[in-house]
């Protein structure tokens, strides 16, 4: 007996339970029978509705609540979620779900989940505003992590690049800071970013600086950051400089031979204590980065005519990298040749192209001042003019004829030199445009076919090559 009376004391409790647990849930809600009478109402949806909840217990659901379908969910079994409701000429969102066991709807609950369709409106509108902040700071993540290069976009077979690799994968396993030098044109950001995402900070920033297009009085402020109001112009709020945001990434500091003198002795202080200062606050930031130069000047000469602090060059140049110019890697000129072009005839979509042997002994004997840059200039030029899937000699530009001819007759140009490159460029074009159609290249030039044989036996054009 004792045991049956602390069952039912215990289940009082728990129905008890239930009910405070219900009558807590912020949103008004209400329980219905399988035939739409009420068997709880909560106290939110009483004052909602300015109803005393206990009177509505054993009422139909139509009796109550204006325009109620719990008993329309009861008999189909199947839920009404986030359905525009109106009560009292206001518009609400509700849902409506059928409690069931074995397939049989035993209640229905129904809650009003916003009380006004403004309601939604507004959230709506934050979420849309959340969702661009979301995209904007993605973007920015992006734009910090954005590096491409890896050792696999280093082409070449050389000597020369083969040893180079080899050289920076090293570099890339420690955190000294690397100095790469070379000419414009040789791949020293590539290099770069190659030994930033070989090393341990791949998965963090890589954050570029081009010391030489930042204006001198705008490049304190790009790489420390500033507080609002250090300057007429600044952002409200500041902004955080270079430095803060590579932490725990690498920062790429690129043309550092332009780093003006004023400059070089702060930027040796945060290189050697990790720490700065916004523009205009006193509060000390701390950032751990990995720092990786270039530049194409001789810094050695710079501090010669005291241009460039020699203490700096020192905390500089701890593991230097020289990248020979393409002239001094002749073996690597036809492969990387072939490796641009392959990615210009993909983004143009066209079909693949070749390179004829007597062109790709123009590009070999080419010097290449401006290196890889100028090779791709020249290439897509030639991609351009030409008319099938093969580039000839007389495809590329006529300084190149010029230059490797006068390179080996080791001379300079003159009229009559000019006169002949024209008529060997323009003779070369006609047959690559006609697939080596003599009659057909004589009618496109405007002379004779016995003028054509004779000017490609001068300038020794033979035919066609396999």
């Amino acid at each position: 007996m004792i045991k049956d009376e602390n069952s039912i004391k215990a289940l009082h409790k728990q129905i008890e339970l239930y009910q405070l647990l219900f009558d807590n849930i912020n949103a008004g809600s209400t329980i219905t029978d399988p035939d739409g009478y009420i068997t709880h109402f909560n106290k939110p949806y009483g004052r909602f509705l300015n109803l005393d909840p206990d009177a509505q217990i054993g009422k139909h659901c139509t009796e109550v609540i204006e325009n109620s379908r719990m008993h329309i969910v009861a008999r189909t079994g199947k839920a009404e979620i986030n359905k525009s409701h109106r009560i009292n000429g206001h518009d609400m969102v509700v849902q409506r779900i059928p409690i069931k066991k074995d397939g049989k709807v035993l209640a229905v609950y129904g809650q009003v989940m916003f009380q006004n369709i403004e309601e939604v409106k507004q959230l709506a509108t934050k979420l849309s505003m959340l969702e661009s902040k979301v995209q904007l700071f993605e973007k920015e993540l992006f734009d910090l992590r954005s590096t491409k290069y890896t050792f696999n976009c280093i082409i070449g077979k050389s000597s020369e690049i083969k040893d180079l690799k080899d050289e920076a994968q090293k570099a890339a396993l420690n955190d000294s800071t690397v100095l790469v030098t070379g000419e414009s044109g040789t791949g020293k950001e590539l290099f770069s970013q190659a030994i930033h995402n070989a090393s341990p900070r791949r998965s963090h920033p890589f954050v570029r600086i081009n010391c030489a297009a930042i204006p001198k009085d705008l490049l304190e402020s790009e790489l420390f950051g500033y507080v609002e109001g250090a300057f007429t112009g600044a952002k409200v709020k500041g902004k955080p400089g270079k430095f803060e945001l590579a932490n725990n990434g690498t920062i790429f500091l690129d043309e550092i031979g332009d780093l003006p003198l004023e400059m070089q002795p702060k930027l040796l202080r945060v290189l050697e204590e990790k720490e700065f200062e916004r523009i205009g606050d006193t509060k000390i930031i701390r950032s751990d980065f990995r720092v990786i130069c270039a530049t194409n000047q001789n810094l050695e000469d710079l501090m010669e005519k005291q241009k460039f602090r020699k203490d700096l060059f020192y905390r500089l140049n701890v593991i230097p990298i020289y990248i020979p110019p393409l002239r001094k890697r002749q073996k690597d000129i036809l492969p990387l040749a072939r490796h641009l072009l392959k990615k210009m005839t993909l983004a143009a979509n066209r079909s693949d192209m070749d390179i004829e042997k007597t062109a790709v002994k123009e590009l070999q004997n080419y010097d290449w001042p401006g290196n890889a840059r100028e090779l791709s200039n020249v290439l897509e030029r030639a991609m351009y003019s030409s008319d099938n899937n093969t580039i000839y000699k007389g495809d590329l530009p006529f300084h190149l004829n010029y230059n490797a001819q006068a390179q080996g007759k080791n001379k300079k140009p003159t009229l009559k030199d000019a006169q002949s490159q024209a008529q060997i460029k323009a003779i070369y074009q006609a047959l690559a445009r006609t697939n080596y159609n003599k009659a057909k290249a004589s009618k496109l030039l405007g002379i004779h076919r016995t003028l054509l044989y004779k000017k490609m036996k001068e300038y020794n054009i033979g035919l066609k090559p396999e």
